[in-house]
């Protein structure tokens, strides 16, 4: 009887050669958590229109105001003071679009900022921040082909 329950003890204990996943499990979520706290957010969300292949384009008569941010040299050339921007703008939304009447003229008029491939995203996005800001609703980033 004795030697009964020392082979069945034996037999429990024997090695075991399958790998223990669970800590490592245990360890990745811990890990996944981590980087998703630590992940950069972004701090400028900019509102995008794609615009869909079955739907015809907008025909409207509304002239496009268009705001350069260039740059000479090594420093930004500023040809309108920052606060000064929305003032301007409508102004020559204004004059682009004489049929629009003023109560709708920041709804309706297209603004469409184009910078130079020199130009930091960050003036780029400072300047859309100030139109969207002062209520401009349909504002655009221009583009155009690096090789033109």
């Amino acid at each position: 009887m004795a030697g009964a329950i020392k082979t069945n003890l034996r037999r429990t204990l024997e090695p075991n050669a399958a790998p223990n996943v669970i800590p490592f499990i245990d360890v990745l979520l811990v890990l996944l958590i981590i980087f998703m706290v630590t992940a950069p957010k972004p701090t400028t969300d900019i509102r995008v229109d794609v615009p869909n292949d079955r739907s015809p384009p907008a025909v409207s008569d509304a002239r496009p105001t268009i705001v350069a941010v260039l740059r000479d040299g090594d420093a930004l050339r500023v040809e309108v003071e920052q606060r000064d921007l929305a003032a301007r703008v409508l102004a020559r939304a204004a004059l682009n679009n004489p049929l629009l009447p003023a109560n709708e003229l920041k709804r309706e008029a297209r603004v469409y900022v184009r910078a130079d491939m020199e130009v930091a995203y960050q003036s780029v996005v400072g300047v859309m921040d100030e139109l969207y800001g002062a209520r401009f609703a349909r504002i655009g980033v221009y583009g155009q082909r690096a090789d033109t």
